[in-house]
């Protein structure tokens, strides 16, 4: 099988020093992307992500330790140690070459505990969204690790150069994600401005690029990377005619055969059509996208009479995580979802169809309903060429 870095008819992307195939693998937490993937992603030469959120449901010794646990710290303490399990064995299958990134959430309580512990188990990048990540530098002090904050718009990728560059230090790329196409938590406010002009990629592409020569760092070579909406080479070669360096990918990366979720959320997320896939209120208080399952519509039919009861602690936070710094659910915020989201995700990463929130992007999957592997779909990606199928043994 010949290599992908010799297949691939886009340039190749560099970050801190690294030069790998300018395709990212977006972060997709609770057990969707963890060591399996990454490090198969990682392996082919593009960028593998582990998302730090709630490891512990892929290591059973840690679950049934915890089991009746309501402890904040032992619960940390799990999720670090799984994290920690993950990067290392994401590491050891990719080997030396491979380029191993762990997505942190800006938005989660302990978001410092899970990027250093990223840092001392070996990834080579931190990538950060659903919050400004402005003490990410700080976080990092002498780490040799890539820094790559999510952001959406001209204002924000503004705000947090110049933060940076008073601390020394400029982000190794930019990913810009697009809140009406992309998958999970969104990078807007309101619902109202999921689908603004604002976020178009030609636009802030145009716009962040004119930000680095206002600040004068026109010179310094910051990578772009759009994510939402994506799936083929043709779009991919569009946007780095506009100034993009590399695309981040999601939804994409779920339905391969190396995603570490069960079948069933692949199959839920590949034949999901268009009408399916939905935009609400999570319970971080920003807009989600994610697939219309049976839960989902339950949920949001009775979401009026949900938001009109404030929580407390007897209904509140079902597990006592406090996963989330601001938690719609836990703090009684009646502008924010009424629900556990970990609950919820880990029931989909379980592969239950009746009670878990399956979050997708809007794109149409490069392979309709198909569930191919990672090497299919970078070979696609890549060179515009789809493989064919090989046979289902019998």
């Amino acid at each position: 099988m010949k290599p992908l870095n010799l297949m691939s008819r886009l340039p190749r992307l560099t970050l801190r020093g690294r030069s790998v195939l300018p395709i990212l693998q977006g972060g997709m937490g609770v057990g969707i992307s963890a060591n399996r993937l990454a490090s198969a992603v990682a392996r082919e030469g593009a960028v593998g992500t582990i998302a730090s959120v709630d490891l512990r449901h892929l290591h059973p010794d840690i679950m049934n330790r915890l089991k009746r646990c309501r402890d904040t710290k032992d619960l940390l303490t799990g999720n670090l140690e799984a994290l920690d399990r993950e990067v290392r064995a994401a590491r050891s299958a990719a080997g030396p070459e491979g380029f191993i990134a762990v997505n942190v959430m800006r938005a989660l309580n302990h978001y410092g505990e899970f990027v250093r512990q990223a840092c001392a188990s070996g990834a080579n990048a931190i990538v950060m969204g659903a919050g400004l990540p402005l003490d990410l530098p700080e976080l990092t002090q002498g780490q040799d690790v890539a820094l790559i904050p999510i952001l959406s718009e001209e204002r924000g990728v503004e705000v947090l150069l110049r933060k940076w560059m008073r601390k020394g230090r400029l982000p190794d790329a930019i990913i810009i994600e697009h809140p009406g196409q992309a998958g999970g938590h969104l990078g807007a406010t309101r619902l109202a401005d999921v689908s603004d002009t604002r976020f178009d990629f030609r636009r802030v592409l145009k716009e962040a690029a004119a930000v680095l020569k206002r600040l004068g760092l026109s010179g310094e070579k910051i990578p772009l990377i759009p994510a939402g909406g994506i799936g083929s080479f043709a779009r991919i070669q569009e946007l780095l005619e506009w100034g993009a360096s590399a695309v981040q990918l999601g939804t994409a990366f779920a339905v391969t055969e190396e995603c570490d979720a069960h079948i069933n959320f692949k199959t839920v997320l590949a034949q999901a059509r268009t009408e399916d896939i939905v935009t609400f209120m999570s319970t971080a208080g920003l807009p989600a996208r994610a697939v219309l399952t049976p839960w989902l519509k339950r949920y949001l039919a009775r979401e009026n009479l949900l938001k009109a009861r404030a929580c407390d602690e007897r209904h509140g936070c079902a597990s006592n995580l406090e996963c989330l710094s601001h938690c719609g659910f836990k703090d009684g915020n009646p502008d924010a979802g009424q629900f556990c989201i970990e609950t919820q995700l880990a029931a989909a990463a379980r592969g239950n169809i009746t009670q878990g929130l399956f979050f997708r992007g809007t794109t149409v999957l490069p392979f309709g309903t198909e569930i191919r592997p990672v090497h299919d779909l970078l070979h696609y990606l890549l060179t515009g060429l789809k493989p064919v199928a090989s046979p289902i043994p019998a």
